[in-house]
Formats: C-alpha cells, structure tokens, sequence
C-alpha cells in the first residue's frame, strides 16, 4: 500500500462525561485527536502505510499523545520532539437543540512554535505518495503556514498527491486571513476537501439555494461550488460534505466527488450521533483510501461517506472503524444488527 504522510497538530482531548455541561462536570476523560492525526489512524486502520508528522514535547504528556497513534500502527518515527506544550482543547458534547462547544487552549503549543528547519521534508516524504494536511494547521501561526508550504512545494517536486481539508476555524483565524493564507497553499493541492460552510467563509463560494442552520442543502448548489473551485485552483477533484443537521443528536449525512466536470452523490444515511467530532476527518481518511486504490467516483465517495457515518457512532476523534465494516455499510448493508 501507498505510504502517506499528513502533517498537523496533535492535541490532549479533555471532555465532561456523557452530556454534561463544562459548568457542571468534576471529572474529564482525557484522549488525543487532531484533524491530520484522525486520518492518519483511519487509514492505518484500513491497512494503509501511514504516518503522522508533528511536533511534540519530550515529556511524558508529548509521549502519551504519540502513544495514542502508536497502538493504531501509525508511523510516529517522523514526529519532531521539542517545545514545552501539547495543545488542549476542551469538548462539550450536545444534545438535541443544545449544540456541542469546543474551547481551545492551544496557543504557544510546541507545534504551533515549531521553526522551518525543524521538518526535513526531502527526506520526510521520501517514498511518500500521498500528503495531506488541512486548513487547521497554517491557522496555528505563521511559521505553521510556512512550514505546510514547504512541505506543498517539496510533495509536488517529487509528484506526490496532495489533499487538504479548508477546515475553517473562526476561533484560529479570521477569514481574510484563511482566504490569503490556503489561496498560496491550494495552488499545490490536487483534491479538496470541504463542508458546507467552507467554500464560503474562506473563498467567498456558496451554494445556492441551500440553509445550513435551517438544514436544507441543494445538490446543484453545491456542484457549482465545486467547479468553481476546481476553475480557480486547478483541483483534480473537490469532495464535499453534505450535514442536514436535524438536531445535535439527529442529522442526515451525505456527500459530493466533483471529478472529471461531473458530480458524483453518495446515498443518504440519517445518523443518530454518538459523537461528530473527527466526523469530516473519517471522511477524508476514507476519500483518501479510496482514490489510493484506484475506486471509481462513485465507489469512492460512497466509501468515504460510510466510513464517516459510522465514525458518528465512535467515541472520541479517531474512526475506530475496519476496512470490512466501512465497505459493508457501502455496499448496503446498514441494518445495524447484532453480528454474530
């Protein structure tokens, strides 16, 4: 299999447990997750060759983040180690009209600080095929941005496949600067990634006829959206994620493969969620397997779409998920019965 490489943040996960509220929590349960490191464990889990690029401190915390990868078999050799903090975000789940909340406390984390001389991408993405990272990573500060071009720059010297997720974050940057900033990083990517509001708040491209708060999406909408992407940068392909949110517990989820000037949709599947967080990750580490492997469009979306679904009904960030169960569910099989 394809050996590839994503770059991002790893951060400490603190949560309330079950449903309550960070007011009202004594005691949080403690996990890892970041964007780039969620597809990275999804796609170790399908079986591909993957690895995680970062950096982390030496102390015990830093090791227990690069513990938590490990045990998924994704490749940490490459994780630079150095800086003084792990980033930390704080995850309030929701329930029905009562929407989850994420609070950040990630500034001056050892990647976030990290310099350009600390990531040897010649020899990083040596034997590479694929990298990805997302709009997360160059938000965290300006070395980070310049770090992720670089690494855009080397992936295309060597033509390697490049993908990113626009992952827009109102709390890291604003949209002036995220439209700067991914305008320069985009000229090298091959296959976006994106939500419904993505487009938008960081090119200024929206879908027509569509309400994401009201949780109403028009599939032409977004098939302009993504041609006009793909006009702009050059993408090979522009893959969208489709969330009618009924509720924070209920949503309906689907999403789009613009390839080849045609749009391709997945099937619908109506979710009752466990926990979303990692839910557009899943479905980049699943579009990523899938094109690795040579699926056709539709196949391809439609795997990528399952892999998410089931990724809702995961605790935590990463997408403990087989490539059996993922392809079960593409291929029809959502019944949920006990599997004996």
């Amino acid at each position: 299999m394809a050996k590839v490489i994503t770059f991002g943040e790893l951060m400490l996960r603190l949560a309330p447990e079950n449903y309550m509220r960070f007011v009202q929590s004594e005691r949080y349960e403690a996990t890892f997750g970041g964007a780039e490191a969620n597809v990275a464990v999804s796609l170790a889990n399908y079986g591909a060759e993957a690895a995680f690029v970062t950096k982390l401190p030496a102390h015990e915390i830093g090791q227990a983040a690069v513990n938590s990868l490990r045990k998924f078999g994704v490749d940490t050799s490459k994780i630079v180690r150095g800086g003084d903090r792990v980033g930390i975000y704080y995850c309030e789940k929701g329930a029905s009209q009562r929407p989850s909340k994420v609070i950040y406390d990630r500034a001056y984390s050892a990647i976030s600080l990290a310099e350009r001389g600390d990531f040897d991408w010649e020899t990083i993405l040596n034997g590479a095929k694929w990298f990805h990272f997302t709009g997360i990573t160059p938000a965290l500060s300006d070395n980070a941005a310049q770090i992720c071009l670089d690494a855009c720059k080397k992936a295309k010297e060597k033509k390697i496949t490049v993908s990113c997720d626009l992952n827009f974050r109102k709390k890291l940057w604003s949209k002036q600067k995220a439209g700067e900033v991914m305008g320069k990083l985009c000229k090298y990517v091959d296959y976006c990634i994106a939500n419904e509001e993505d487009a938008k708040d960081v090119f200024g491209i929206q879908a027509e006829n569509s309400d994401i708060e009201g949780g109403t999406l028009d599939k032409n909408g977004y098939v302009s959206v993504a041609k006009k992407l793909t006009e702009a940068f050059g993408f090979k392909g522009v893959a969208i994620t489709l969330r009618e949110s009924k509720s924070a517990n209920d949503n309906d989820w689907s999403g789009m493969l613009y390839t080849g000037g045609a749009g391709y949709f997945s099937k619908k599947y109506p979710i009752h969620i466990v926990d979303r967080v990692g839910g557009g990750d899943s479905f980049g580490g699943g579009l990523i397997y899938a094109l690795l492997n040579g699926y056709q469009p539709q196949r391809a979306i439609e795997f990528a779409v399952a892999a998410s679904c089931l990724k809702h009904t995961v605790e935590g960030d990463y997408n403990l998920v087989s490539l059996a169960e993922a392809e079960a569910l593409a291929n029809g099989n959502a019944s949920g019965r006990v599997q004996r």
